[in-house]
């Protein structure tokens, strides 16, 4: 059985789940043949790998950080049967950790993608309105730009609906590259997967840190460098963004924190020869 939580430079990390999303394992693996990934994440009828949508809550002192806001329950019907949505919801997922909603001070996007971002809106009598309320929320300002008018080829990633009310409520704010919002966490944009993903850093560097991966690393599987999903932007950008990060949680035994996999929320990349593999925290 894994963690259910860990502790990191004075923070506390824990993982809620906000729902599981289906998404066509050819697209998830790239070009990674069939006969390696269908053992690693076993495929349904329809092609699809079911993901999970894995939060996480940062507390130290009053400062509490939920990273990623998962895909929501605001779906029409067709939809949430393509994708195979089995939503949670955000705040049914904090209320099983007995943390409330109004308590969240901070709320990261690592990207603006519908399944990052969907959750931390819900549908009221006058339109969606922010859940977190009290939060300031976060991403990269590219990201923003980019869900409000996607690129053609990524349009179906993104849906101005999961921005423009957070938006309206004046609680986003944004960064280009680098931003600390508070001491110890650290959002780092670096592109790739889209143009503004990020990874979150938790903890300190001379001593013990979490990495959130988003999309970065989907799941314990993708691994190498060059197991780069379909659905990424930039795939030579990609493979030097996942080289070089990899490289440098394995080098400083980060505890990497995992969004997509079905099992897996918390473990540590290590170098393998020219190669790179994941062991599961305890």
């Amino acid at each position: 059985m894994g963690r259910s939580e860990i502790e990191v430079g004075g923070w506390r990390i824990r993982p809620l789940l906000e729902g599981w999303v289906g998404l066509d394992g050819g697209a998830m693996w790239g070009v990674v043949p069939r006969v390696l990934w269908e053992s690693w994440t076993p495929p349904r009828e329809d092609h699809t790998i079911r993901l999970a949508m894995r939060c996480f809550l940062a507390e130290r002192g009053d400062t509490r950080v939920l990273i990623e806001g998962g895909a929501g329950r605001r779906w029409d019907p067709k939809l949430h049967e393509r994708y195979r949505l089995e939503p949670v919801g955000l705040d049914a997922a904090l209320s099983e950790l007995g943390v409330d909603p109004d308590s969240i001070t901070d709320a990261i996007g690592s990207h603006a993608h519908w399944d990052h971002i969907g959750g931390f809106l819900r549908e009221t009598d006058d339109g969606p309105v922010p859940i977190l309320k009290n939060a300031r929320h976060w991403l990269a300002k590219v990201e923003v730009e980019r869900c409000l008018e996607p690129e053609p080829a990524r349009r179906a990633s993104y849906r101005s609906s999961d921005i423009q009310p957070l938006l309206d409520a004046n609680c986003v704010h944004t960064f280009e590259e680098r931003t600390e919002i508070a001491p110890g966490l650290v959002i780092e944009s670096h592109g790739g997967h889209s143009a503004g993903t990020s990874v979150v850093w938790v903890g300190d560097p001379d001593s013990q840190r979490a990495v959130f991966w988003s999309d970065v690393l989907p799941t314990t599987h993708h691994v190498q460098p060059a197991f780069i999903m379909a659905f990424d932007l930039d795939v030579h950008r990609s493979f030097q963004v996942r080289r070089s990060l990899f490289e440098r949680a394995a080098e400083e035994q980060a505890i990497g924190l995992f969004y997509h996999d079905p099992k897996v929320a918390f473990a540590r990349i290590e170098r393998d020869g020219n190669r790179f593999s994941t062991h599961e925290l305890d």
